[in-house]
């Protein structure tokens, strides 16, 4: 099987600043692929170039074995690679259903004239967040009563809905509490089974452990190294997010209370 989208050895220069300096990942149908690193590490760059939003300075991407040259963020979105960021663009006071049509609002006609399909936005709205696990009140909810995590998957169900191929969530339990992580969690696995390439973002070892098929590290712009689930331990993934040799010294020089 071929992976859905290759990153070849992209560089990513701003001016003087290399902020990419040869990455390489691959992600598949139907796996999560965790990319994991520090602060500073290179990952928003990365997924940037992926959607985008950057054009690399050096390197290839292929799409579905094809050589791609995304324009803009419209062009990988059109070829089926969603961003969910941390920060939602959501409008909290607007129902679930109005987010989750924002900008692909369905459309009916009476007397010639196009109005917002509400009968069809709630019916489909309600019925994709069911497959996830939510249960709402109602599609005219409004999204600012919902918790972190039903709004990560809100956002997530659209952008399976509208054909994601390849779903990037960059950081999406950064800012949830346990039970939300939980959900966000069960919601990558559930996307994951409907054969769609997940790549996770994330500094947390522990959530990328939890639903991750394959781990890449990166470290000041450069690939530390990729691993399967199975083939590293909880501890070694860390020790290489946090440096390692560098972390081993420090926990040395402090006890080992690190």
């Amino acid at each position: 099987m071929n992976p859905i989208i290759e990153m070849r050895d992209i560089q990513k220069h701003f001016g003087s600043v290399i902020a990419l300096a040869g990455v390489s990942v691959d992600v598949f149908a139907g796996e999560c692929h965790c990319l994991l690193g520090d602060n500073g590490a290179g990952k928003s760059t990365f997924i940037k170039t992926m959607s985008g939003v950057h054009k690399p300075t050096a390197g290839e991407i292929l799409f579905e074995g094809q050589p791609m040259n995304f324009a803009n963020p419209r062009d990988a979105m059109d070829a089926g690679i969603a961003t969910v960021h941390q920060h939602l663009a959501m409008i909290p006071l607007m129902s679930v259903s109005r987010n989750f049509f924002m900008g692909n609002e369905p459309v009916r006609k009476t007397l010639g004239i196009p109005f917002f399909d509400h009968e069809q936005a709630n019916d489909v709205t309600m019925e994709e967040m069911r497959k996830m696990g939510i249960n709402l009140r109602g599609p005219d909810q409004a999204v600012g009563t919902l918790s972190g995590g039903e709004r990560q998957t809100v956002a997530i169900a659209r952008a399976v809905y509208f054909g994601a191929k390849i779903l990037i969530l960059d950081e999406p339990t950064s800012a949830l509490g346990v039970r939300q992580t939980a959900n966000v969690l069960a919601t990558i696995d559930k996307v994951r089974k409907q054969g769609i390439g997940v790549v996770f973002i994330t500094h947390n070892v522990r959530h990328a452990m939890a639903v991750g098929d394959r781990f890449t590290v990166l470290n000041r712009g450069k690939t530390l190294g990729t691993a399967k689930r199975g083939e590293i331990k909880h501890e070694e993934l860390q020790d290489m997010m946090a440096g390692g040799q560098e972390m081993v010294q420090l926990e040395g020089s402090l006890g080992g209370t690190v």
